[in-house]
């Protein structure tokens, strides 16, 4: 048996915004990180069409890059104070990962990070308010996903909390909010949407409900991502598609999950403070190679992956995206080849090290940064399941190159 779960409601396209009027409640808590929202308007947009749905409106700003556990709890409190029918986040990733948090803490108040990390085992949320997630980026589509990363770090750890209870009640896709998006966001969060699409596409989980959409995201970030990189604001179509792919390369891995290039690139943030999608972007072509061993030593475990396909899948994405060799390896390469200079075109340098990512201690961390990556839940989904010496020298390669 497999699962399929999305937001109840997802407005989308020019004007998508202006669905705040039609909420209904009280009162609305939005839950926004920088000043750029508040600097290019977006901010005040919100706000009065919550005003004009007849809800008084309170802020809660400045969540920070990477959100904390502080952060999450200065939130839920006011949010007790406040007592709102309604969480609207805007944003990036991390404004609406802090914000699902803090809506678990607003409603469970005696609740406790450790036993919310437990995957899939939260309390039943929506008691006391709804959810509205509208981002500002196209790349991590948490807008549509059951998942929330929080730091705590005081004790160095990243809280990765799964659980449907967490999926917005609406997401609202409007590329209006992401014609600001600088030049490193536009490339780190367009090849971010790309990975997830190819993780879903190959993950142990994935089922035709997802393959889908993750194949209409691939193509639309190979035809569009170049534009919106090059020209940003002033090809809004562009920029419009790829909201489009950043949101259904998100739907289809909320359910069909990730792999080991998430949980690698996971690590390598933590670690080495790379931004996410820069990261992914720095292995997955090494991971794709890995993937599409034909008799690896360890497959994944899900019951319904009965045998190793990944290379067969890979292929497919490649026909998909207008890819097509002598054979599914020649076709692999060449697909492979294609992302490299995707890449390229969109500013991604070749190698870890190229980031300026110290040698000495990259190879100090290097040990552990491949356990936790082994540990990281994204593995479990991955279609080979890897050996410790596996991942150390998928690092390797992304740090030197090939």
């Amino acid at each position: 048996m497999a699962r399929f779960t999305l937001p109840r409601d997802l407005y989308h396209g020019k004007g998508a915004l202006e669905a705040l009027k039609t909420l209904e409640g009280k009162r609305a808590i939005v839950v926004v990180g920088g000043g750029s929202m508040k600097r290019f308007g977006f901010l005040d947009k919100v706000c009065d069409y919550l005003k004009e749905a007849g809800m008084e409106v309170c802020l809660f700003e400045g969540v920070e890059a990477d959100p904390s556990v502080e952060t999450v709890m200065k939130g839920a409190e006011k949010m007790r104070e406040f007592q709102p029918d309604w969480i609207v986040s805007v944003g990036g990733g991390s404004p609406i990962d802090a914000a699902k948090a803090m809506w678990a803490f607003y409603e469970y108040p005696d609740t406790t990070f450790e036993q919310l990390c437990i995957p899939f085992n939260f309390p039943k949320l929506r008691t006391k308010a709804k959810f509205c997630a509208i981002p500002s980026t196209s790349g991590t589509a948490t807008e549509v996903t059951a998942f929330s990363v929080i730091t705590d770090y005081q004790k160095g750890i990243k809280y990765p909390l799964a659980d449907y209870e967490l999926l917005p009640n609406m997401a609202i896709i409007d590329a209006d909010n992401m014609m600001t998006q600088p030049k490193g966001l536009t490339s780190a969060s367009g090849i971010d949407a790309l990975t997830h699409a190819l993780e879903a596409y190959a993950s142990i989980m994935a089922t035709d409900y997802t393959d889908g959409l993750a194949l209409k995201a691939m193509k639309n970030i190979f035809t569009y991502l170049p534009a919106a990189y090059d020209k940003g604001a002033n090809d809004p179509y562009a920029r419009e598609k790829m909201a489009d792919a950043s949101c259904m390369a998100g739907m289809a891995f909320a359910n069909a999950f990730l792999g080991v290039c998430h949980s690698m690139a996971h690590k390598l943030g933590a670690y080495h403070h790379l931004p996410h999608g820069v990261a992914n972007a720095l292995l997955i072509c090494h991971v794709m190679r890995f993937n599409a061993a034909e008799v690896p030593a360890k497959m994944g475990t899900f019951s319904q992956y009965q045998y190793p396909h990944t290379l067969e899948r890979y292929a497919e994405c490649a026909h998909f995206c207008g890819v097509c060799g002598k054979d599914d390896a020649e076709t692999l390469e060449l697909f492979i080849q294609k992302i490299e200079q995707l890449k390229e075109a969109v500013g991604i340098k070749k190698t870890i090290k190229d980031y300026g990512v110290d040698e000495k201690y990259f190879l100090e961390t290097l040990d552990q940064m491949v356990e936790d990556a082994f540990d990281d839940q994204c593995t479990g989904c991955n279609p080979r399941y890897p050996l410790l010496s596996e991942i150390k020298e998928m690092y390797l390669k992304a740090y030197y190159g090939e």
